[in-house]
């Protein structure tokens, strides 16, 4: 019985060797039938996945604040985006300070037609005011926000399987209805109104940092810019292998919101980036705010505080530009980057007349530049006519994604303009803030306000010093027309809120 069991065992030993090997060999002929199908399954993935998205606003920095433009700007890693990309020299936003600016090319149409046409902000601190907090908590900044019946960018993105977070400022609205939470992000970690301390996260000494839905202060004391960082670093990481939607609009080099007059005075900067100026004085001066003397950063200190902030959020655009190449997914995802608005405080808008809040062109034509690797040229210029409200299809058509067919939009796809392979075809844009109107039509530039009525030509005065108002009284009649057209079409849309009284 042992000899027979040992016969038996060693049988079933070779047997088993024997079918080893056949499983070996079949495994390895299936493998070279199936690794060829894999790469190309592989590679098909990759052609039919939509690319990443990054988009990076800045707050208030000049059209001239890049190093590419002007040598005092210590800026390598947006220099380098106009290397690898488009830097676009005509570029619009809709409105020349924050929040009807985001509003508009977070659903593509123009202020007046998504209802945000003016300010979600308190006036009571430009005075002294600091609020206590029952008080803050019904004022206009904690109430007012965008219609609900909006559509945004990251709702419809959704449904082609992006992930979408938002770091930095969010400015259109802060009640819970409003957080991006409930308009299509899935992440959210920043501040929810239009300024802050870059160190206290207050807004004049009211916290304004949330995490997700819910109002933060655990990492006060850090400075925002690489709270913004750390998140938009980690949410790559966390999402590198499916397609995404990171945008981040950092508060930097806007002014600090804080109530001490030396602090309101500037943007912030931290010594580490300060330092990289020594040409310039940290210095403070005698002035005034509220109505009383009081000691207020002097102009050196202006653009010190505000470079050092740019600067060092040009290093965290950095730290994401080499994750994408570290990841190797810098070639399938397009990075686009502009200004929220013209420059203010220590900025430089040459030559540009004007700046935030005025619609002349310092306040409304912005920094941008665009890259795509393997579509969109690298260290290409364009001066096509382009605007923030191309934004949304652009971003749209590259996902594969339709827009709802009864979505007015504002705007066209301008993948093509920035390829090169195409001239833009917007040849009109038009502004309202209270009462400065302005309209571009072609080359030619309206505005009116408190002080008159002027009319450019932007193809030889792009610094809008010579007003043809007088001499070119056809061209003047004109684009009073198309601005009175305009206008006529944003007053019969279907009304929004929160300012339009329906």
């Amino acid at each position: 019985m042992e000899q027979i069991d040992l016969y038996h065992e060693r049988g079933s030993r070779s047997r088993l060797k024997r079918t080893e090997s056949l499983m070996h060999y079949f495994n390895v002929r299936l493998m070279m039938v199936l690794l060829p199908l894999l790469s190309v399954s592989s590679a098909l993935a990759n052609e039919t996945r939509p690319p990443n998205i990054v988009f990076i606003v800045s707050d208030d920095q000049g059209y001239d604040d890049m190093g590419v433009t002007n040598p005092e700007v210590i800026s390598p890693n947006l220099d380098r985006l106009c290397e690898e990309g488009v830097r676009l020299t005509s570029f619009y936003v809709a409105w020349p300070a924050c929040t009807p600016s985001r509003g508009a090319f977070l659903t593509g149409r123009y202020p007046q037609r998504n209802g945000i046409y003016d300010m979600i902000r308190n006036e009571a601190p430009d005075y002294g005011h600091k609020y206590g907090a029952e008080e803050y908590a019904v004022t206009w900044e904690r109430i007012g926000g965008m219609d609900e019946r909006e559509v945004l960018l990251p709702e419809l993105l959704a449904t082609a399987g992006y992930r979408s977070a938002i770091f930095g400022k969010w400015d259109l609205g802060v009640q819970r209805r409003f957080l991006p939470l409930q308009r299509g992000f899935d992440e959210f970690y920043g501040f929810v109104n239009t300024g802050i301390d870059y160190f206290t996260h207050e807004r004049y000494g009211v916290p304004s940092m949330y995490s997700g839905n819910s109002q933060t202060e655990a990492d006060k004391g850090t400075y925002c810019t690489e709270l913004f960082e750390r998140e938009a670093v980690r949410f790559v990481h966390e999402n590198k292998d499916r397609p995404f939607f990171l945008y981040l609009p950092f508060n930097a080099p806007h002014g600090a919101s804080n109530l001490d007059p030396a602090i309101r005075s500037a943007a912030q900067g931290t010594a580490r980036y300060k330092a990289m100026y020594p040409h310039l004085e940290d210095t403070l001066v005698k002035g005034t705010r509220y109505g009383k003397d009081a000691m207020v950063a002097s102009k050196s200190k202006k653009r010190l505080e505000y470079l050092a902030a740019l600067t060092q959020m040009d290093a965290a655009i950095g730290s994401l530009l080499d994750l994408l190449d570290e990841y190797e997914i810098a070639d399938e995802t397009i990075v686009i980057f502009f200004s929220d608005n013209g420059g203010s405080g220590g900025s430089s808008n040459h030559p540009l007349r004007g700046g935030k809040g005025k619609v002349f062109e310092g306040g409304i034509r912005v920094c941008a530049a665009v890259r795509y690797p393997g579509h969109i040229p690298a260290g290409s210029t364009s001066d096509e006519f382009v605007t923030s409200l191309e934004l949304f299809p652009t971003l749209l058509s590259l996902a594969g994604v339709s827009p709802p067919t009864d979505l007015i939009l504002d705007g066209h796809n301008m993948l093509p303009v920035l390829k090169g392979e195409s001239a833009s075809p917007r040849t009109e844009m038009y502004w309202k803030r209270r009462d400065q109107e302005a309209a571009r039509f072609d080359h030619w530039k309206w505005i009116k306000n408190n002080t008159g009525e002027f009319l450019f030509d932007l193809k030889t005065d792009l610094a809008e010093k010579n007003n043809l108002a007088d001499t070119e009284p056809q061209q003047l009649t004109k684009m009073r027309d198309h601005f009175a057209q305009w206008q006529h079409e944003m007053e019969q849309a279907e009304p929004r809120g929160p300012f339009r009284d329906y």
